[in-house]
């Protein structure tokens, strides 16, 4: 394999799409055809006036192509799976696997490339791997292969190098067995990494620099999973189903789609007009008048057929730059959680399709640790009034009546909040938050890059304010709490802790959470609780709401979707990156063709 260097974070959005909100424009380029098209006849194409597919799309059979749009909101530029963050849709999940899946609905583990999994000691596990999968190049998958991945996290750049903080070793104990032997066992990040993780090839990967590990484009992927690459072009990423998938003789699986043809957004505008003229027929975008579309004689259906519409899937922060002035200062940083009009992006982008977040953040599904008597102390809601005196009292004045405060040192205070360009609902939340924020003294503008330069200036650190959501629902709060708090401070940041903030009590915390067994819920409350008391003292991300895992699917093509109704698939519809390993691949295989 020859993995290419690049020397830029090129890529793909985060994991939520947007919407065309009224009164707000997007991008209306048409994608075109690839240029580098299958061989191959038969099967109407989507319409290129939709937006999307042209005459050359007729090369991928439409009866056998499941198009899908909403997770790549730029060109494809790896297929690295470790890149988590941008690497080409499907990449992790359709062409590399993880050791187990987990549906967050029933908190359910299912054993995946692993048979089981079992910790013989405190501090000690066990791991059992199925027999006869293959790599997609024929060579076995073996306990080699695993030990690999695991100590590629020796590198310090590795998104998962913290793991060997608290692994001492992992070994082979023979082809079908990894025995791993922890310092400290931190159950819960074990729990996520055994499912979160892609693991890949040593004969392929082995020798590689840390460098091209990292950034390497690794263009021709070798996974074992059910697809393999076919074609890329600025516009989609295809994949083509592959013979020999490990699950269909082992577990009865066999995905659907011979073709999985992943659209890059131009606008959600684009998106929707792909749906509604049958050019998608999954939309993982935000899309306007969701209510309409599933009312009306569109051919359009959701998860749930009335609001809330779509499964939970994340929250939306607010995350200040703590390092830069005055979002070095909680009381600043207070003030300006008190200006935001939460009800207002509610009600007003969203349409009540999404929820107002818990000052917490933590996910409804992880209600039972929020602690209501801290939130009650110490938490925050939209009050303008109350923002202005909480920057009175800090010290924050408006010496040269401008009507904005400046930092205490008297230097201008003017700040900019980053939301990808083509986002239009997170572009129109942001400009409610900028609003409010203004309203209480505080001189904040919306700033709307594209999602390149966005993930440069965020992975940095050169950036003021930004929205996120990169943390899904997963099986425990632990992953809310490591996403805010992760210490040390890298030079990059690019998964956790964008805002940098530092503080090792806290710190201490979670990892203390992490210890928790599963069961011990009890335990997993006094700890939350405490980490709560220094979240809402120090505000280092601001909660707002809970967004969906948009999902718009149309029948004109595949049926049998997931949904809420009796008898249907109840695994996530959906291609958003690091949700295929929670079941979204299964999503794939319970597919039927229309009319079929």
């Amino acid at each position: 394999m020859r993995i290419r260097r690049r020397f830029a974070i090129l890529g793909a959005a985060a994991c939520v799409a947007c919407t065309a909100v009224a009164g707000c424009s997007g991008g209306s380029t048409t994608p075109s055809a690839p240029s580098a098209a299958p061989q191959g006849s038969g099967g109407a194409a989507p319409s290129a006036g939709a937006g999307g597919a042209g005459a050359a799309d007729a090369a991928f059979p439409r009866n056998e192509t499941l198009y899908t749009s909403g997770t790549q909101w730029g060109p494809p530029v790896n297929w690295n799976p470790l890149r988590t963050w941008d690497s080409a849709t499907g990449t992790k999940g359709l062409v590399y696997e993880t050791l187990f899946l987990y549906d967050p609905q029933t908190d359910k583990f299912t054993p995946w490339l692993a048979e089981s999994g079992t910790w013989t000691d405190d501090k000690t596990y066990e791991l059992k791997l199925r027999q006869g999968v293959t790599w997609a190049d024929g060579k076995p998958f073996t306990a080699d292969d695993v030990v690999f991945t695991v100590e590629l996290g020796k590198m310090k750049t590795i998104p998962y190098a913290n793991l060997w903080d608290w692994l001492e070793k992992v070994e082979a104990a023979d082809p079908n067995t990894v025995k791993f032997t922890f310092s400290e066992a931190n159950y819960q990040q074990w729990a996520n990494w055994v499912y979160g993780n892609a693991i890949v090839p040593k004969h392929i990967w082995e020798g590689l620099s840390e460098e091209d590990v990292l950034n390497g484009v690794n263009e021709k992927p070798v996974g074992t999973g059910p697809y393999a690459y076919h074609s890329h072009d600025q516009d989609r990423m295809a994949w083509v189903k592959r013979d020999g998938w490990w699950a269909t003789a082992a577990l009865g699986k066999e995905v659907k789609p011979k073709y999985v043809v992943d659209i890059v957004n131009s606008s959600n505008e684009v998106a929707m007009g792909l749906l509604l003229q049958k050019g998608l027929d999954l939309s993982n975008n935000f899309l306007p008048g969701v209510a309409n579309l599933v009312k009306g004689n569109f051919g359009v259906q959701t998860y749930y057929p009335e609001p809330p519409y779509m499964l939970s899937a994340n929250t939306a922060f607010l995350v200040p730059n703590t390092t830069k002035k005055p979002m070095d200062d909680p009381a600043f940083r207070k003030a300006l959680a008190n200006s935001i009009d939460t009800k207002k992006i509610v009600e007003g982008v969203y349409g009540n399709l999404v929820k107002a977040s818990s000052p917490t953040g933590l996910l409804p599904q992880w209600d039972k640790y929020v602690d209501q008597a801290v939130v009650s102390e110490k938490g925050f809601a939209f009050d303008t009034a109350k923002a202005k005196k909480l920057l009175a009292d800090a010290g924050y004045k408006d010496g040269d009546g401008d009507g904005f405060v400046e930092n205490k040192d008297g230097s201008k205070a003017s700040l900019k909040v980053i939301v990808p360009a083509g986002w239009t609902d997170w572009m129109e939340a942001s400009r409610v938050i900028a609003e409010g924020a203004k309203a209480a003294g505080i001189d904040l503008t919306p700033e709307f890059p594209d999602y390149n330069a966005l993930v440069d200036q965020r992975t940095s650190g050169k950036f003021d304010l930004l929205l996120n959501n990169e943390r899904q629902l997963s099986n425990t709060p632990w992953m809310y709490y490591d996403y805010m708090f992760r210490l040390p401070i890298n030079k990059q940041q690019n998964t956790v802790n964008f805002g940098r903030y530092e503080n090792k009590k806290v710190w201490d915390l979670v990892q203390d959470l992490d210890g928790k067994k599963a069961d011990d819920v009890e335990g997993m409350k006094q700890v939350a609780s405490e980490i709560q008391k220094i979240q809402l003292d120090e505000l280092p991300v601001i909660p707002l709401w809970y967004n969906g895992l948009w999902a718009q699917t149309s029948n004109a093509v595949w049926t049998n979707w997931p949904s809420s109704a009796p008898g249907t698939p109840k695994t996530p519809p959906t291609m958003w990156r690091n949700w295929l390993e929670l079941g979204g691949v299964l999503t794939l295989t319970e597919l039927k063709p229309a009319g079929g």
